[in-house]
């Protein structure tokens, strides 16, 4: 079956050599039960990873939380668009983690994911991707790929993934609080499940007789 299309595509850097490039690879939205996963790679030259690193580019769990991190976070996400020779986006619908994970294979998912933006990204000299255990295996397919835990720490392209992750993640999640805030009020709890996401998702079940279609219900829990 062919993977559906990234999302978002972008290449401004053709006839840069490979040996200038590094491609890293991270996600956004793995562990939330409401909302989509959002997986993101972005190619950087060696003047590029010290432009963004001087303007404070870091991983994005590091901007913090609230709505003057989000601000941040896509301020950043701006500079690394403007910066980057390539970037990729693909968001996982709650849809497709649920069919994936009712078979196992929620990391295979991933690394699919991963595969297919590498193959559309132009040829780099390292490609390093956030996960060692999700991503080691990928090395006999991509021998330029290294995977690590805090990959971030290792070149400023992780962290550009990261914050190009999160962006698009905080973008979507955005867009299903505003959908439900007329009749819920404010959405907070960010769609990971806890006291204010079950209190959306019980008042919701009350009033439809169901969960949200972005609802992740292969997420073993009690709402």
């Amino acid at each position: 079956m062919t993977a559906p299309a990234a999302s978002q595509l972008g290449f401004f850097g053709a006839g840069i050599p490979r040996a200038a490039l590094t491609l890293g690879i991270d996600e956004a939205g793995r562990g939330p039960i409401l909302g989509p996963m959002v997986m993101a790679a972005v190619a950087l030259d060696p003047g590029a990873a010290r432009a963004l690193t001087r303007a404070g580019l870091c991983d994005s769990k590091k901007f913090g939380h609230g709505a003057d991190a989000r601000t941040r976070r896509a301020a950043m996400a701006s500079m690394v668009r403007a910066r980057a020779t390539f970037v990729a986006i693909e968001v996982v619908e709650a849809a497709e983690i649920d069919a994936r994970v009712a078979h196992g294979e929620l990391n295979v998912l991933e690394r699919e994911r991963a595969a297919r933006m590498i193959g559309l990204a132009p040829s780099c000299k390292r490609i390093i991707a956030d996960g060692a255990r999700m991503f080691g295996q990928m090395r006999a397919e991509f021998p330029a790929l290294r995977a690590y835990d805090r990959g971030e720490s290792r070149h400023a392209a992780v962290a550009a993934a990261s914050v190009i992750a999160k962006d698009e993640r905080d973008r979507r999640f955005a867009a299903i609080c505003e959908q439900w805030r007329a009749e819920f009020g404010e959405i907070t709890g960010g769609g990971y499940l806890n006291d204010a996401t079950r209190a959306f998702l019980r008042a919701y079940r009350a009033r439809f007789g169901d969960l949200p279609p972005e609802t992740r219900r292969s997420w073993d829990c009690k709402i």
